[in-house]
């Protein structure tokens, strides 16, 4: 539930005026432009910005995948639990924007995910399923009827595989979705008008597109500022990428130009990106399909709706025009010939829903809502309080609530401008989606949201309303092991482990899923004894336990001050990873984390000495420490560590080993002053990095000490990994580094910069750019061979 400080910062956030300007600047227009990317943030936010707020189209965003398989500056979140929070960022980011999404892609499990990097399209087609992909598109084409088509990149090589593949679905889909012998479950076909890729290079410090951008066609130019906030558009847009926190998006832009250029597919210079589209009511009154008296009256309510902007904010003058707009809508749709409605029906209809909502904002409608507990349980019960409040024109006032998916309400009270509903999720309610398929902006999102209807002067007006805070479905059966793994390594004579097991059954509820030969016994209420057989073998073994045959699952808050809580949760067994694993004798470590990777946590797993170390510990004596270990990106998230670069620089020189994760270049390191010897990261990342998590690893140095204490790494220490070998590869480096390893994606030349090492005064400075957070995090054993070898200290070199 909302505290107070909550409520308060989102009503500071969300004046009156601006969203009676907002709604104002809908009307301008009957386009609808579908903007097409495949990870949240791939948006051209500012372009967005400018066609809905600057121009008053309608602007859908389609996504094809939740962005899992990316990073996170935030917090823990990974895979299923990041395309969750992206999820969420994605929404409040589209908001921010007033456009609605259409998600392709339907999380981690669906085929269409975010598998990781990819360097080519149709190899990216070939895995997400050409035909599934292709379809989704043509089915979004044809509920969503746009007019505009924008993918966000181009198929180029140099660019995001994911970005070409969507790119190349986004143009077959065009004419599928014209063709009435493709069926889609009824939808009817719709023609794309017009089909425009970017005009811009993709290029970035992740990307250098190899082939130019086409030529310019049409160009987006605002020649003014946003009038109701003084910003530009491009202003706003970062307004919008600023909810993608998790990849660290949002910046101040000093002098932005506010400027897209375009390239029709097909087509010649343009004059303007509506050239030859139907772009107003107006526009709509010359179609051939359209009648006489059906024009006279679309030309009459665009005037209305033209002198309706012009009158802002005088709320008055602005409500007379938007009523004599609408009674005229509503008279020009009852005569409607039928080829006129199948082609422009849905311009009209959506003209009427945003007139009404204008209407609503030009009477100072407010409607607030509380929820006891806005995540249920099946059979569960919370209540939803709803109060709300206009000016005194507006008459019979009705809310009321719309459900989806089993879930179902109950009026408790009402009196004149109060209602307080019970909301019930039923025995067979599915389980909330942690990844809805769409989400409009203008509201009625979720299993539960508001329906307002009222009386203006004779004219019955709806709306829909969002609660202030989504509800959520959340499974009943939770249980969360203590720790999610168990690191057994074969050498010691260890085969039972003791675990808690948090959970809410009783002991003769519970169950367990096991391997063969495995048991599971409680010893407490919370306490369970797991068993390996005496002859264990290399293995990942899952222990899960389930109740009435359903598996429990660990619910993890994601709570964030820039989106909704939510609730994710998953299966997640304990998983015992039992491997050849010798540790270095007497290391003590410190880990010097930034919150992105669970390599401490691993570590401790492991059974190794590890510390980690806060701020007063790194202004500290470090000498105490025989390895330092600094996470992934956090020499740009802590400003401590960027500090203690000189302590750190001392510690190496008196004989310390320092194991640096992979950074990217702008993650605060300096090449000359962040390592001990300069060493540069290769950008743009595509450049530098091997997608293939089976790309060939050849040992440039099989005698390093490195790679033969305390465990011999071998071929099949690099078999098993998932997603990618490494990125951010070290392209130059100090004469004083050695490369251990080259590899390389095939076709490509070999990458020696994934992990390099050198002697520095006494101690050592070793640096990769292997994913070995993430090969950690999947139980891959090579990686914890390789990582015990890693840290040791720089005295156990011979």
């Amino acid at each position: 539930m909302l505290n107070d400080r909550e409520r308060l910062t989102r009503q500071k956030s969300d004046p009156a005026i601006i969203r009676l300007h907002r709604a104002l600047s809908r009307l301008k227009s009957v386009v609808t432009v579908m903007h097409s990317g495949a990870h949240p943030d791939d948006e051209q936010s500012g372009m967005v910005a400018y066609l809905r707020y600057g121009r008053g189209m309608r602007v859908v965003v389609t996504c094809s995948t939740r962005g899992e398989g990316g990073q996170n500056i935030l917090g823990p979140e990974r895979q299923g639990a990041l395309g969750a929070l992206r999820t969420r960022e994605m929404e409040q980011a589209a908001r921010e924007l007033d456009c609605d999404i259409y998600w392709v892609g339907h999380g981690p499990d669906d085929p269409i995910n975010d598998f990781g990097f990819s360097k080519n399209g149709e190899e990216t087609l070939e895995r997400w399923g050409e035909y599934l992909l292709i379809d989704r598109m043509v089915r979004s084409y044809r509920r969503e009827k746009p007019d505009i088509v924008i993918p966000t990149f181009l198929d180029v090589p140099g660019q995001h595989g994911h970005h070409r593949a969507m790119t190349l679905a986004a143009e077959r889909a065009v004419a599928l979705a014209a063709d009435p012998v493709y069926d889609c479950d009824g939808l009817a076909p719709w023609k794309v008008p017009k089909f425009y890729l970017p005009a811009w290079s993709g290029a970035s410090d992740a990307y250098d597109d190899e082939v130019p951008p086409p030529a310019v066609t049409v160009s987006l130019s605002a020649d003014h500022d946003d009038v109701v906030t003084g910003v530009s558009y491009d202003e706003i847009g970062q307004w919008s990428r600023a909810c993608h926190h998790s990849q660290g998006m949002g910046k101040w832009l000093y002098r932005p130009e506010s400027r897209w250029d375009l390239h029709l597919k097909g087509g010649r210079k343009e004059a303007d990106i509506t050239d030859n589209l139907p772009a107003t009511l107006r526009d709509l009154a010359q179609c051939d399909t359209c009648t006489p008296d059906v024009a006279v009256l679309l030309d009459t309510v665009q005037t209305a709706l033209d002198r309706a902007i012009a009158a802002f904010p005088d709320r008055a003058a602005i409500k007379v025009f938007l009523l004599g707009a609408y009674a005229g809508l509503v008279q020009a749709k009852a005569i409607l010939p039928n080829d006129f409605a199948s082609r422009h029906g849905h311009r009209l209809a959506r003209k009427n829903q945003e007139i009404a909502i204008a209407l609503f904002e030009t009477m100072q409608v407010k409607v607030n809502s509380s929820i006891e507990n806005p995540f249920l349980q099946p059979n569960g019960e919370t209540i939803v309080d709803i109060r709300f409040s206009s000016d005194n024109e507006l008459k019979n006032i009705e809310i009321v609530p719309v459900v989806r998916d089993g879930v179902s309400t109950r009026l408790l009270t009402q009196e004149a401008r109060h209602i307080r509903l019970a909301v019930l999720a039923g025995n067979n309610t599915p389980v909330g989606s942690l990844y809805p398929r769409l989400f409009f902006a203008a509201h009625g999102n979720g299993p539960l949201y508001l329906q307002m209807r009222a009386n203006c002067n004779g004219q019955i007006i709806e709306r829909n309303c969002d609660l202030a805070e989504t509800v959520q479905i959340v499974p009943a059966y939770e249980g969360q092991w203590a720790e999610d793994a168990i690191i057994a390594p074969l050498a010691t004579p260890t085969r039972t482990w003791l675990m808690t097991l948090d959970h809410n059954a009783t002991v003769d509820e519970l169950d367990f899923k096991v391997p063969a030969g495995w048991k599971v016994t409680a010893t407490a209420r919370n306490e369970f004894e797991v068993a390996a057989p005496a002859d264990m073998s290399a293995g990942l073994y899952d222990i899960l336990p389930v109740r009435d045959n359903m598996p429990l699952v660990t619910k993890t808050a994601i709570d964030y001050p820039h989106i909704s809580k939510l609730i994710y949760h998953c299966r997640q067994p304990l998983r015992v990873l039992a491997l050849d694993l010798t540790l270095p004798e007497n290391t003590r470590i410190g880990y010097i984390g930034a919150g992105a990777d669970n390599v401490g946590h691993w570590m401790a797993r492991m059974g190794l000495n590890v510390t980690n170390l806060a701020a007063s510990d790194l202004g500290g004596d470090l000498s105490q420490y025989d390895t330092l270990v600094v996470g992934i990106f956090a020499f740009g998230m802590r400003q401590d560590l960027a500090s203690a670069i000189p302590q750190i620089h001392q510690f190496v020189a008196q004989g310390g080993h320092l194991l640096t994760l992979y950074h990217r270049p702008g993650d605060g390191w300096d090449i000359n002053k962040t390592p001990p010897r300069p060493v540069k990261i290769g950008s743009p990342s595509l450049r530098w990095r091997v997608t293939n998590p089976a790309a060939p690893v050849k040992i440039l140095l099989p005698d390093h000490p490195l790679l033969n204490g305390p465990n011999q790494i071998g071929a099949e220490d690099w078999a098993g990994w998932d997603k990618e070998r490494g990125l951010y590869f070290a392209a130059e480096w100090d004469d004083a580094y050695q490369p251990l390893i080259s590899v390389s994606d095939a076709g490509e030349a070999p990458l020696r910069g994934g992990l390099i090492t050198a002697e520095i005064g006494q101690g050592r400075h070793t640096h990769t750019s292997l994913i070995l957070h993430h090969q950690l995090d999947k139980c891959v054993p090579g990686a914890f061979r390789l990582l015990a070898n890693l840290v040791q200290g720089q005295r156990n070199y011979p």
